[in-house]
């Protein structure tokens, strides 16, 4: 097994492990994100230029469903926020 193929098989274990995860935070979003460039990477160094480029629009992809879910817990946590101190004042 060589250096590329440990390269390989830990960027899609990664990008498994994120996806089955990412119910529970956003965080595991932008992981995946992050997953699917070192696997694209990982494929364009093996020559399967094919999968790199679908490898690089699903980290597009994934990268955008983090922004907008980033966005959605930051406006909620500010709104929680604010519905706790309009809850401590008299």
């Amino acid at each position: 097994m060589t250096t590329l193929d440990v390269v390989g098989f830990v960027s899609v274990t990664f990008m498994l492990l994120c996806y089955a995860c990412e119910r529970r935070s956003h965080w595991f979003v932008l992981g995946f994100a992050f997953a699917c460039v070192s696997s694209g990477v990982y494929a364009w160094a093996q020559g399967a230029m094919p999968i790199a480029c679908v490898e690089a629009v699903w980290s597009v992809v994934a990268g955008l469903r983090w922004w907008k879910q980033h966005k959605m817990a930051k406006y909620t946590r500010e709104r929680f926020r604010i519905s706790q101190e309009a809850k401590k004042r008299p």
